[in-house]
C-alpha cells in the first residue's frame, strides 16, 4: 500500500498542473485558479507542499473543491531527508587527493 501511495504522489507531481489552473467563466472570461502558501506566493493546482498547521506537519495538495481552490491533506507526514554519518565514520569532510 505504501508503494502505491509513493507511485500516486510521483504521478501527481509529474502531471502538468498549469493547464488545470484556468477556468472559463460566464462570457468566456478566463479565471485563474490557484492556492497560496504562507508567504502569499502563487501555488498552481496539483502542486504539493509540506504544511504546518497547529503544530502538525503534513503533505497537502492544491485542489479545487466546489469551485474554490483549497489545500487537501494527502499524507499524514512530510517527506524529509537527513544526512547523518554512518556508525564508525567521521562527519568531517574527506580531503581530496592532489592531482
Amino acid at each position: 500500500m505504501r508503494h502505491a501511495r509513493v507511485l500516486i504522489a510521483t504521478i501527481l507531481l509529474t502531471l502538468p498542473a498549469a493547464g488545470l489552473a484556468d477556468v472559463t467563466g460566464p462570457g468566456g472570461k478566463t479565471i485563474d485558479c490557484y492556492c497560496t502558501d504562507k508567504s502569499g506566493s502563487r501555488v498552481e493546482l496539483g502542486e504539493m507542499r509540506c504544511l504546518q498547521v497547529d503544530g502538525r506537519m503534513f503533505m497537502a495538495q492544491c485542489q479545487m473543491s466546489l469551485n474554490v481552490p483549497m489545500w487537501r491533506e494527502v499524507q499524514s507526514s512530510c517527506l524529509s531527508a537527513s544526512l547523518e554519518p554512518l556508525p564508525g565514520t567521521s562527519a568531517a569532510p574527506l580531503e581530496l587527493p592532489q592531482l
